[in-house]
């Protein structure tokens, strides 16, 4: 009888540890790595709703999400690319935000339902380059709301088809999936613990 309370403790132990894993503080990534190009479009006026939206251009993730994307962007920086991120962690208020303007859960998470995995710390949106800096052609810009910049739609040229796969297979490979509709997005795939945020980002 003795071995129950033992199994349980032990049980809530792992869970507590696991659970509090999962959410710790997000991390700026550029204090990781100096690697990275960024082009944070929410912190400027040049977006799908024409407003800043964020303080500051700020890249924060959850840590076991920041060292995924640093293995992703090792792979393609021994390729001779390199990630350009456009956006990171979301605050939920900026969130509600675009819904407002833009209802549509087709490209918008809904705040008010399940979000986005952006609101967790979870989600990058981001694009490839050449290691010095030069523009890789994707097919349509960043945040085009139509059918060319769907993941599915092939009617590209085949240097535009081969970024894609690149892009798609190298994110894959470390852990982060697609969404049909972006392809910029990659959600990391064990984000189900996260919860949602609405920390400010910090813009000291």
């Amino acid at each position: 009888m003795k071995l129950l309370p033992i199994l349980l403790f032990t049980f809530m132990f792992f869970s507590f540890s696991s659970e509090e894993k999962s959410q710790d503080p997000l991390v700026n990534l550029e204090t990781l790595s100096t690697e990275f190009n960024y082009e944070i479009r929410y912190a400027t006026p040049n977006n799908f709703i024409g407003e800043t939206l964020y303080d500051c251009p700020k890249c924060l993730l959850r840590p076991e999400v920041a060292e995924a994307l640093l293995k992703a962007n090792q792979y393609f920086c021994e390729k001779g690319y390199r990630i350009k991120i456009y956006d990171c962690y979301r605050p939920l208020d900026v969130q509600k935000k675009m819904w407002a303007k833009v209802p549509r859960p087709t490209y918008v998470g809904n705040p008010y339902g399940n979000g986005s995995i952006h609101n967790k710390g979870a989600a990058v949106d981001i694009t490839l380059e050449t290691i010095d800096g030069y523009y890789i052609e994707m097919g349509s810009d960043y945040d085009y709301f139509g059918r060319e910049a769907h993941i599915d739609n092939y009617n590209f040229s085949k240097e535009i088809l081969e970024n894609r796969k690149l892009l798609f297979e190298g994110m894959r490979k470390f852990g982060f999936n697609t969404i049909r509709t972006e392809w910029w997005h990659f959600s990391f795939r064990k984000n189900w613990s996260y919860k949602t945020l609405n920390v400010p980002l910090p813009c000291d």
